[in-house]
C-alpha cells in the first residue's frame, strides 16, 4: 500500500492506492491503514477493508472505507469525500460518495462505508499497473460553514462613489467659492443631521436646487462629499499624506476637514480626522491643537493631546517653548 497527501487551509487529500492481488490475501475484517494526513489542523487516516469489515454487512463483496480522527480533538465536522480514479485516470462517476460527519463519531471510532465499490468492478474498471486508487478528501468544517457561501466584500462605498461621480440623478447642487458640487438630497440627509435639517426639512434650503456654502475651501467640501459617499478618507487626500508634502500642509488640511465633519456633524470623519492629527502630534504642535480640539467638540483628540503632555518630558519641554 502506498499514499500520498496534499495539505491545505481546512482540507487535506490522500491519494490511496493498494495492491489489488495483495488484496486478495485478505480476509473479511482485515484492514489496510493509510498513512496519516493533515486537515484542518487535525491528523486523519483512512481504514480500508478490501474485503469488506463485516461479514454480515457483503460477505466479501464489497471494499469497505472509513476515516478516522486521530488524537485528543473532539466534536470536529467534517465532510469526507471518496472517489475511484478510473483506468483513464479521471474520478469516476459511479463510485463517488461524501458523508458529512462530527468526529470522533458517538458509539464509533470511524465512520464512511461498508459498501464503498464491489469488488467484482474493480479488476475490470479501476485496476492499473496492479493496482488501484482511491481519492479521499477531507474538508473540515467551522461553524455554519456547511452552509456558508463565501460573500463578495461590501461594496456600496464604490457604487454610491460612483454615483457621485456621474452626477446621475442629482437634486441639489452646492457652490463653494464658485466651483459647483451636484449632489443627492436623500443621500446627504441619511449621512448628516445637518444636511436633513438643512435639505428635507423647514429650512428655506429646502426649497432650493442650488446652494451657496460660505466658510469652507472647495477641497474640504469635495473630500466632504466623498466621505459622506464612500465612508472612506478621500484618495487625493491619502495621496497628500503620502507624498513629500510638508507636516504642517498635512495637519492644516485635517484640521479643517475636522472642522467640516463638525459643523455636519459626521462623527466618525471627524474621529478620522482626529486620528490622523495625534500620529503627529509634537511639542510644537500640541497646544495649538489642545485649543483646535475644544474649539470643534472633539474629546478623543483633546485626551490623546494631554496624554502626550504627561508623557515623559513633553510637558517641561511645551513649558520652555513658551517661556523662551
Amino acid at each position: 500500500m502506498i499514499s500520498s497527501s496534499i495539505r491545505m487551509a481546512d482540507s487535506g487529500s490522500l491519494d490511496l492506492k493498494l495492491d489489488y492481488s495483495a488484496t486478495n490475501a485478505c480476509g473479511i475484517g482485515d484492514v489496510v491503514v493509510s498513512d496519516a494526513f493533515s486537515a484542518g489542523g487535525h491528523t486523519w487516516i483512512v481504514n480500508c477493508y478490501p474485503r469488506g469489515d463485516k461479514k454480515e454487512d457483503n460477505n466479501g463483496e464489497y471494499l469497505s472505507l472509513f476515516l478516522k480522527l486521530v488524537g485528543e480533538s473532539k466534536n470536529v465536522k467534517a465532510i469526507f469525500d471518496a472517489f475511484m480514479m478510473e483506468k483513464d485516470g479521471k474520478p469516476s462517476s459511479s463510485v463517488a460518495k461524501r458523508c458529512v460527519q462530527v468526529y470522533p463519531p458517538e458509539g464509533f471510532t470511524d465512520w464512511g462505508w461498508p459498501q464503498f465499490v464491489k469488488r467484482s468492478d474493480l479488476e475490470s474498471s479501476y485496476v492499473v499497473n496492479g493496482k488501484v486508487r482511491i481519492m479521499c478528501v477531507v474538508i473540515v468544517l467551522r461553524d455554519g460553514d456547511m452552509y456558508r457561501v463565501p460573500e463578495p466584500p461590501p461594496d456600496i462605498g464604490v457604487h454610491l462613489g460612483r454615483l457621485l461621480d456621474s452626477a446621475d440623478g442629482t437634486d441639489v447642487s452646492f457652490i463653494v467659492d464658485g466651483e459647483t458640487f451636484p449632489a443627492h438630497r436623500a443621500v446627504l440627509a441619511a449621512r448628516s443631521p445637518v444636511f436633513r435639517a438643512e435639505l428635507l426639512g423647514s429650512m428655506a434650503e429646502s426649497k432650493m436646487s442650488c446652494i451657496t456654502v460660505q466658510d469652507i475651501e472647495p477641497v474640504i467640501f469635495r473630500a466632504l462629499l466623498r466621505f459622506i459617499y464612500t465612508d472612506e478618507l478621500p484618495g487625493d487626500i491619502m495621496v497628500l499624506e503620502d507624498s513629500s508634502s510638508t507636516a504642517t500642509t498635512r495637519d492644516e488640511l485635517f484640521k479643517k476637514l475636522l472642522a467640516a465633519a463638525d459643523r455636519y456633524d459626521l462623527s466618525r470623519l471627524k474621529l478620522m480626522c482626529a486620528q490622523k492629527l495625534w500620529e503627529t502630534l509634537s511639542v510644537e504642535t500640541v497646544m495649538t491643537m489642545i485649543v483646535y480640539a475644544k474649539m470643534h467638540s472633539c474629546p478623543e483628540l483633546k485626551k490623546r493631546c494631554l496624554d502626550f503632555l504627561l508623557t515623559g518630558k513633553n510637558l517641561e519641554s511645551v513649558l520652555d517653548l513658551f517661556m523662551n
